[in-house]
């Protein structure tokens, strides 16, 4: 299999896996003519593209007589993702907030403030959640900004 960073660094191929990343997302596929339109660039140069996203397994092709169908498998960009993440969240402290709310929505003592609400969860476990917690609120946080910048490029 082809390194995928250096798959996914071609901009063109970047721009074939978003437009297959819409059709994804609306479990439908993409002939290479939609494509060709879409990203108004030559059948050879979709073509060409198109292979070598299929030898990285990022797309999956459905031939139909002489016409291909080409469908988005965002499985291999999860190593990209596992890759990428710790650097995306490195150096983000998020101070965690925790307010008790009842059914009506009215505020509420939480553990610590009053006997009823002792215990809510062990330690342990809430040592884990403060920890997700975090880590949620820096990929958030980063994932925003990337959009907004991409935006910006946009």
């Amino acid at each position: 299999m082809p390194d995928i960073f250096g798959v996914i660094a071609d901009a063109t191929r970047r721009d074939i896996l978003q437009a297959l990343l819409e059709k994804h997302v609306q479990q439908a596929e993409m002939s290479v003519s939609e494509i060709v339109g879409r990203l108004e660039i030559s059948q050879p140069t979709v073509s060409k593209h198109l292979k070598v996203l299929r030898e990285a397994e990022l797309v999956v092709v459905r031939e139909e007589g002489q016409h291909r169908f080409y469908s988005l498998d965002p499985e291999p960009l999860e190593m990209v993702e596992d890759f990428v993440i710790p650097f995306l969240s490195a150096g983000f402290e998020t101070e965690v907030t925790v307010e008790y709310l009842s059914e009506s929505g009215e505020r509420v003592h939480g553990p610590g403030e009053h006997d009823e609400f002792d215990e809510v969860l062990p330690e342990e476990a809430t040592a884990a959640a403060e920890r997700i917690g975090r880590a949620a609120a820096r990929a958030e946080h980063r994932v925003k900004e990337l959009v907004a910048r991409f935006k910006l490029r946009g």
